[in-house]
């Protein structure tokens, strides 16, 4: 039986929503990620582990919001974003919506991290407004925070853009659109890491990296890409257990 409300009927939701008031939202993006894997990986992780979660929690799905703003990454073809305006426009719709259904505990899995900041906003917002309870994974640097046994590098040549740990899970997820025959290790150009990194610096996508690489994507592998997912998985239902506990 399926978790996501996209494969409901309306009177299969009208029953869930009546059992659960625990809702998980994914959250990606559409914009180049290396030339061996899929522009929509953000949101192919995201939803893949919302998935996992619900089938161990009881938690319904929203439908996949699988756009975001990404204007930073159109100096490459492919990607396509929403003005920050619009997405904001779509997550506050989105929201109440789900509100007015009576859900009360809203997890957000976000696969682009231009989307952590409009989403932490409505979360603040109506959790104050509505007595809500929301929590938010950031996912990429969800699994920095916990893949230090997983990976055999660190920082952003694991975990850069279409590095090791995004290869891994794309992998391990969906291995049928990976190419690794293209894949390579890539350390930025320029001085966009090593400079001023006390400041916050607006350094153009393409001057950090020839290919949208950073990092070493060589090195990925379906276990570890299992490893992570399966490391985060269980950390978010630890996570929603005690702070969607009644």
């Amino acid at each position: 039986m399926s978790n996501r409300m996209d494969e409901m009927s309306w009177s299969e939701f009208d029953a869930r929503r009546k059992e659960t008031d625990t809702i998980i939202v994914p959250t990606g993006a559409v914009e180049i990620y290396g030339p061996h894997l899929p522009m929509g990986a953000d949101g192919i992780a995201a939803l893949a582990i919302a998935e996992r979660v619900a089938e161990r929690t009881g938690a319904l799905i929203a439908p996949l919001l699988p756009l975001g703003e990404s204007s930073a990454l159109k100096c490459y073809p492919g990607t396509i974003t929403l003005s920050r305006e619009t997405f904001q426009t779509l997550i506050n719709e989105v929201f109440l919506q789900l509100i007015d259904y009576g859900f009360r505990n809203f997890l957000f899995i976000t696969g682009h991290a231009s989307n952590v900041d409009p989403i932490s906003y409505y979360c603040r917002k109506y959790q104050a407004q509505y007595g809500i309870r929301c929590g938010q994974v950031d996912w990429w640097r969800f699994t920095n925070a916990n893949g230090g046994d997983v990976f055999e590098l660190s920082g952003y040549m694991a975990h850069g853009h279409a590095s090791e740990c995004g290869t891994s899970v794309m992998l391990y997820l969906r291995p049928d659109l990976v190419h690794m025959e293209r894949a390579e290790r890539v350390e930025p150009t320029g001085d966009a890491y090593t400079a001023y990194t006390d400041f916050v610096r607006y350094v153009p996508f393409d001057a950090k990296t020839p290919n949208a690489i950073i990092g070493d994507a060589t090195l990925g592998t379906a276990e570890k890409g299992r490893r992570i997912v399966e490391k985060c998985v269980d950390r978010i239902v630890e996570y929603m257990r005690y702070e969607f506990k009644n």
